[in-house]
């Protein structure tokens, strides 16, 4: 017990003396505290683009939701459903109902060219025609601004998203497809899910303009709970009258993000990945510095009966130190930087835009600074080795 005691005071006084040392090498520190600050700087940044967009992807859906595409689709811009087919669907049983009938929308899905702006170039925007449940079917869906549009009448709303992203979509404004406008009457939020990036009208209007006669592309439905939906999709997918996909609706938007998510995330990790190299290279400078402005004091240790262990892990420990406050600079500009930063981006999926909130989660705090503690760690390991196999008399007649 003594020696082990003895172990770690032996640790305790090279580190403090470590430590004390700093501000003569406060150059090659600060550079070191830099560097590994702007990896986790970046890491975070580029990785709360990826939590952010699957964020708004996931905010999107509920369990007890549904949404019914034609047979073989992955994505509602590839999907096919005539009206037969949706009355079928929105009489399916495990479809919730209240006095105005099934909370089922069969809903039309295009792609209108709008100026962004922040930059004037067009951007493709969803344009989503609706039916009367289309409220009711998703979650936390509401009118924060303006009106909800009249049925029949070439009116719109507009998500929150849409509305910061795209010019001339505030209330007041109007959109223009061809020879057709609709003024812009409202704006709606929805927890900021994917459907905040998108301007809805009524579908039967919607059809006439785009010549679809009673074609949709999908159905959206609420279910009278979770436990419902596979008696839901087990009826649908039974009915010779119908070839269809069904999905939770949860279960529909993760799909959806995962390309994105996962391009920005590999891209991200390789980016970090690359800069973390020479962030190491930094972390071997500066504690080979340290070694080497050292080399009397640790070998006058190593002469008093301080052991080789002792003089790696404290070397380490410093190393480490180091690298953690530049891993919680690093961390905290990117809160700073990043965090409900508000940007837009192409789902690979449907080919529109999705406008969503960086997201700079806890979870990538962490990951930030383990990797900072992992740069600091490998920076450190081979300076400490070498302090600690000095032959002792050689070093004494240093300097």
């Amino acid at each position: 017990m003594t020696t082990l005691l003895n172990w770690f005071s032996q640790i305790g006084s090279i580190t403090k003396f470590g430590l004390m040392s700093i501000p003569q090498r406060r150059g090659a520190v600060t550079a070191t505290i830099i560097g590994i600050a702007g990896v986790v700087t970046v890491l975070v940044g580029v990785l709360s683009i990826a939590a952010g967009f699957r964020r708004a992807m996931v905010n999107s859906g509920s369990a007890d939701a549904a949404i019914v595409l034609r047979s073989g689709s992955d994505s509602e811009m590839v999907s096919g459903l005539g009206r037969n087919d949706t009355r079928l669907i929105a009489d399916a049983p495990g479809v919730a109902r209240n006095a105005s009938g099934p909370l089922a929308s069969a809903e039309l899905f295009v792609i209108i060219n709008l100026p962004k702006r922040s930059t004037g170039t067009d951007a493709n925007v969803p344009m989503r025609g609706v039916e009367g449940a289309a409220l009711q079917v998703r979650d936390n869906l509401r009118i924060a601004e303006g009106r909800m549009f009249e049925w029949g009448k070439n009116e719109a709303i507009v998500g929150r998203g849409a509305a910061r992203e795209f010019a001339g979509l505030e209330v007041g404004g109007s959109v223009k497809v061809g020879r057709e406008t609709w003024p812009v009457v409202g704006v709606f939020t929805a927890n900021g899910g994917v459907a905040e990036s998108e301007i809805w009208t009524d579908a039967t209007v919607l059809q006439a303009a785009y010549n679809r006669g009673e074609s949709f592309q999908s159905v959206y439905a609420r279910l009278n709970s979770a436990a419902a939906f596979t008696e839901f999709k087990d009826a649908l997918t039974a009915n010779p009258q119908l070839s269809v996909k069904v999905l939770r609706q949860s279960d529909h938007y993760a799909e959806q993000s995962e390309v994105i998510t996962r391009l920005i995330t590999t891209l991200g990790v390789l980016i970090a990945f690359l800069m973390a190299i020479g962030a190491v290279f930094g972390a071997l400078n500066t504690m080979y510095s340290a070694v080497a402005a050292r080399t009397r004091e640790i070998a006058t240790l190593r002469a008093l009966g301080f052991g080789r262990g002792a003089i790696v892990i404290a070397l380490m420990i410093e190393s480490l130190a180091l690298a953690l406050v530049g891993g919680a600079a690093g961390a905290g500009l990117a809160w700073l930087a990043f965090d409900n930063f508000h940007a837009a981006t192409m789902n690979w999926q449907s080919f529109s835009q999705v406008a969503f909130a960086f997201a700079v989660t806890p979870q990538l705090l962490v990951q930030g600074v383990v990797w900072a503690a992992l740069i600091g760690l490998v920076g450190g390991l081979l300076p400490a080795i070498r302090a600690a196999r000095q032959p002792i008399a050689a070093a004494l007649r240093e300097l």
